[in-house]
């Protein structure tokens, strides 16, 4: 959705999913994306700030200019409290920016993410889930009837 509406680029650099202008710094941003506040375990930790070094370090490399405030993980909703400790290890070297923060840095509009919030909600709220369900149901007993798996 990000790339679809123009906020961001699809990154060309290993390890990093979006590239795009901080609309608060005016500096490029990498960026790596992650649902919620709680989407990675202790074990990611390391790996992703050695991804995240070896883009610093490829951009040295290459006099590119780069710091690491441009070198983010990006959470997609949540707010600061609510990330969990695995997140707040890494934002000690590189930034997490997460929910409100992201999405005005994404879009210039500081409002952008309430807003979307509540239009989600309006949307879920909205949608008719009984015939939704049912027709999955349906759709997937008969895609695993015809599969032969049960026989």
């Amino acid at each position: 959705m990000i790339v679809a509406l123009g906020l961001a680029s699809g990154s060309l650099i290993k390890g990093m999913d979006v590239e795009f202008i901080d609309k608060i710094d005016g500096r490029k941003k990498w960026c790596q994306l992650k649902a919620g506040p709680n989407t990675i375990n202790s074990e990611d930790v390391a790996p992703l700030i050695q991804k995240f070094n070896a883009v610093a370090n490829l951009a040295r490399t290459n006099v590119i200019d780069l710091n690491n405030s441009d070198l983010v993980l990006g959470v997609l909703y949540a707010e600061e409290v609510q990330l969990s400790q695995h997140y707040k290890i890494i934002n000690e070297t590189y930034p997490v920016l997460v929910g409100q923060d992201l999405w005005h840095r994404l879009t210039g509009f500081e409002l952008f993410y309430p807003k979307l919030i509540v239009s989600l909600n309006q949307m879920i709220f909205d949608l008719e889930t009984e015939t939704l369900l049912l027709d999955g149901a349906t759709k997937l007993a008969k895609e695993i009837e015809e599969s032969g798996l049960l026989s």
